[in-house]
């Protein structure tokens, strides 16, 4: 069904519906649903370390390629109903995921980092579970909060498996990232010290892109990977991974671990829509540049307490290269921005919901034309979406994927915005759909 030379697009840091703050329907049989509505090839199964998530997987998954895994036929079947026709024959597969939080206490001061943990079987997954659920309560989160040292975290997740894949989440959040202001370190060698060769890649968060990745010498040898961190089914794909090989888990995760050719390159969210983005307080309304920030001693101007310092700011304080900088090389990936197909209807539309019906509704008439959300963000011709009866969202995409668009930073937890279209060029697709 796949062979070498397929673009295989990959979501791989996601949660279930046992982690906080995370949808009901994070259930893996509307991940599967929801993978395909995408466009996904490749989608994690979050949370293996929880025990009831774990049997559940166990119980609807079945082996597909080497170290993949799809949806059992009778659970996949019900799914399908609710997808276009277009839609409903791709095939998708799961890769067994975690992430888990380590707080621990580490050159004199204390440490939050999230990290992403890939493994190739349901043994290794049990192996691992086994060895956590000695250090701490799997069964409280599916997100698992450990005091464990993330180097050891690391060691552990080796000796398990040596073809597993760790790798830093989020590295720039201020409070959980390997690189945050608040709870970070300056160095993959300061969190990981002897260990560090093994961090083969990291994921730059929603804040960030490789851009400003690429600027940090610190991360020359490591690929930068891009995930959804998805709580909510509509998320899954707001960040992903671009892959050109065979699909069976040695090659994908060698693809990231080595970053050679066969990893093409990122999906990207416009990393000022990113909640962490810009300085600031929420809590005050004061968002404020990095250049900003430093004027004012990066204390709030309102409060008169430390800003919570945002991605950007971090990114200038240990980056080693100007911020034109692009490598050279294999080190250069393809790099490309979205907005997700909800938010652009819900600017189209002017409401603050994708759940309401007018977006809904657009929403699934585009899938049925069109394909899949990748497809019509990335691929579809703008011609046939206006031909589809969707001049709008046409000029919104083409705004989208040349870069004309406005940014509103995000900051201190407030999620940016990023504006695809303006008043005047709707009221002008408008005046073309009534000429149709």
């Amino acid at each position: 069904m796949y062979s070498r030379g397929m673009e295989l697009i990959l979501d791989v840091h996601i949660h279930s519906h046992y982690s906080r703050a995370t949808s009901k329907e994070m259930n893996i049989a509307a991940l599967h649903r929801w993978g395909k509505q995408k466009g996904l090839t490749v989608m994690g199964t979050g949370d293996f370390t929880h025990p009831e998530w774990f049997a559940e997987l166990q119980e609807k998954l079945e082996p597909a390629e080497d170290g993949l895994f799809t949806l059992k036929p009778e659970f996949s079947k019900e799914q399908e109903q609710y997808l276009p026709s277009n839609i409903r024959s791709k095939p998708i597969r799961f890769l067994l995921t975690v992430e888990i939080s380590n707080i621990y206490s580490k050159n004199g001061k204390v440490r939050k980092l999230h990290n992403l943990v890939i493994v190739p079987s349901f043994q290794a997954a049990s192996k691992l579970n086994a060895r956590l659920s000695q250090i701490g309560n799997l069964a409280s989160d599916g997100r698992p909060i450990l005091g464990l040292d993330s180097k050891e975290l690391l060691k552990i997740t080796l000796d398990t498996d040596p073809d597993a894949l760790f790798v830093p989440a989020h590295i720039w959040t201020p409070w959980f990232g390997m690189f945050g202001s608040q709870s970070g370190f300056d160095a993959v060698e300061e969190a990981f010290e002897e260990l560090s060769p093994h961090i083969r890649a990291i994921e730059t968060g929603l804040s960030s892109d490789p851009y400003m990745n690429w600027r940090v010498g610190d991360l020359d040898s490591v690929t930068m990977i891009s995930n959804s961190d998805a709580h909510s089914p509509g998320k899954l794909g707001r960040e992903a991974n671009i892959v050109n090989c065979e699909l069976t888990y040695r090659q994908l995760i060698d693809a990231i671990k080595t970053g050679d050719e066969r990893f093409v390159g990122t999906i990207e969210f416009y990393p000022e829509e990113g909640k962490y983005h810009y300085d600031g307080h929420r809590s005050c309304n004061v968002r404020l540049s990095p250049s900003e920030a430093k004027k004012l001693g990066n204390i709030c101007p309102v409060c008169g307490k430390p800003l919570v310092l945002g991605v950007e700011h971090r990114v200038e304080d240990i980056a080693t290269q100007p911020a034109e900088f692009i490598p050279k090389g294999p080190r250069r990936k393809t790099v490309e921005y979205i907005v997700p197909l909800p938010e652009i209807l819900m600017q189209i539309y002017g409401v603050k919901s994708e759940h309401t019906r007018p977006v809904q509704q657009a929403y699934q008439n585009l899938s049925a034309r069109l394909g899949d959300e990748f497809s019509i963000l990335r691929a579809v011709e703008l011609q046939a979406i206006r031909d589809a009866g969707f001049p709008d969202v046409a000029t919104a995409i083409g705004n989208m994927r040349s870069g004309k668009v406005t940014r509103e930073p995000g900051y201190d937890g407030v999620f940016g915005t990023i504006k695809v279209i303006t008043q005047d060029e709707m009221q002008s697709a408008q005046g073309q759909l009534s000429l149709v």
